[in-house]
């Protein structure tokens, strides 16, 4: 394939993708943006919540994710059987891992304040967690389900399901937030509710479309029925996935409660630009999606040459869009922080001016953050995430957080400091693992 095609690929595959993305990254926004304009303690409660939330999530992600590169590359070599085993042990993870953490929801408010977070904020985290924790469950299947669906090329139905989710949420959190349309106002507590019926819709979408449209693949027909050898192969590979994951959003929550420990402003201001961030990620996760699956596809085809191709294309795009992000982050800020604060807020130009210093910092981790997350991707495709595993732990554990430890709370930068360690971490990441993927050769 020439670039110019394999530019074409990626967009073809890609922009449904990082729509889905930006979709599901909408319902985040929506939740900060209605519970920042109705009292900014809910508004840091809820970010300590989501991160709480976020940690548990994206390890079981790590199941649904390692159907992905399997599902790309049996189906490129055309092993329907082996399509359907995988994605039906991906789903039998998913949820034994979704009932055996729901306790832990419940006691989040001793950990919290074990944590250092202050009471009123450990106690309205809880009680968001204690309703949303309920909705991991429909979670984990659409993620193990969004994997099958992408690795096949059927990305539309993907953005659909989640375009469905977010405007659902949207209308809910209206109502049960706020006490609109004669609904009781349940301020936080709405939000979690609103939450959790929004991850049952795109289950069912995803789930019908797979029986009715993708029959050849049988996926519900004895779905009782275990594949030990491909539950597995799933757990094999997606353990690793999830500790990645995991170490990377550990790192973000490790920051959330660093902050935490400066006040109850503060830690708004970081919970609103690291809500911005993440939303110009979801670009860079798309095209991480992409490159998971083309390199999948080159696996199953056994092209070394599309393969490094289409890892130069996803990455070149990346950067691109990091350029044009760090343009917004550093002259536009401002704009940006008011979507998320009501006009009468009293801390309002407090936490506006703690976010417009980090909203610098956040500009500066774009390009090495997009890097970070192609790399991973591609690894991903190859099926190598052992050793992604063990650097994405050592550059965000051994060398991020002490450096946002040092810095924030022993030689006085405060939430800046927390952020230029984030910056250190991501970047030392994004260096050892595209030099893992290019300096080898996986095409036998």
């Amino acid at each position: 394939m020439t670039y110019r095609a394999h530019i074409k690929a990626v967009l073809l595959l890609g922009l449904p993708l990082v729509g889905s993305h930006l979709a599901q990254m909408a319902i985040g926004v929506t939740d900060t943006v209605m519970i920042g304009l109705y009292d900014v303690t809910s508004l840091a409660a809820l970010g300590l919540a989501s991160s709480f939330f976020f940690m548990f999530f994206v390890f079981g992600a790590g199941l649904g994710n390692a159907v992905m590169p399997m599902v790309a590359e049996a189906s490129a070599s055309g092993d329907d059987v082996r399509v359907r085993r995988v994605t039906r042990m991906g789903l039998w993870a998913s949820l034994a891992y979704t009932l055996a953490v729901q306790p832990v929801f419940f006691y989040s408010e001793s950990v919290l304040i074990f944590l250092g977070q202050q009471p009123e904020v450990a106690a309205l985290a809880q009680e968001y967690l204690a309703i949303a924790g309920v909705g991991l469950i429909p979670a984990l299947l659409v993620v193990t389900l969004k994997s099958y669906l992408s690795a096949i090329e059927r990305t539309t139905v993907v953005l659909v399901a989640t375009i469905a989710a977010a405007l659902l949420n949207g209308v809910m959190n209206y109502m049960l937030i706020f006490g609109n349309w004669g609904a009781p106002e349940l301020g936080i507590r709405g939000a979690a509710i609103a939450s959790v019926v929004n991850q049952f819709l795109p289950l069912f979408i995803l789930m019908a479309y797979a029986a009715i449209k993708q029959r050849n693949h049988a996926l519900f027909v004895r779905f009782w029925k275990i594949d030990t050898e491909a539950l597995w192969e799933v757990t094999r590979l997606g353990v690793p996935i999830g500790i990645t994951i995991i170490a990377e959003v550990g790192l973000f929550t490790a920051a959330s409660i660093m902050v935490g420990w400066f006040g109850a402003i503060e830690l708004a201001a970081h919970v609103v630009v690291l809500q911005i961030a993440s939303v110009t990620f979801m670009v860079h996760l798309g095209l991480s999606g992409v490159a998971t699956i083309r390199a999948g596809r080159a696996i199953g085809e056994k092209d070394e040459d599309r393969l490094r191709k289409g890892g130069i294309v996803a990455l070149s795009m990346s950067f691109v869009f990091s350029v044009l992000t760090v343009i917004l982050f550093v002259f536009w800020p401002d704009p940006l922080v008011d979507l998320f604060l009501a006009e009468d807020e009293p801390a309002r130009e407090a936490v506006i001016d703690i976010a417009r210093a980090l909203m610098v910092l956040a500009a500066l981790f774009q390009l090495t953050d997009g890097m970070q997350a192609i790399g991973i991707g591609l690894l991903r495709g190859v099926q190598d995430t052992r050793v992604p595993m063990i650097l994405a732990g050592t550059g965000y554990w051994l060398i991020g957080v002490p450096i946002s430890y040092v810095l924030s709370q022993h030689m006085g930068y405060g939430p800046s400091g927390v952020w230029m360690g984030l910056v250190v971490g991501l970047s030392v990441v994004a260096v050892m693992l595209n030099i893992r993927f290019w300096n080898r050769k996986w095409v036998a």
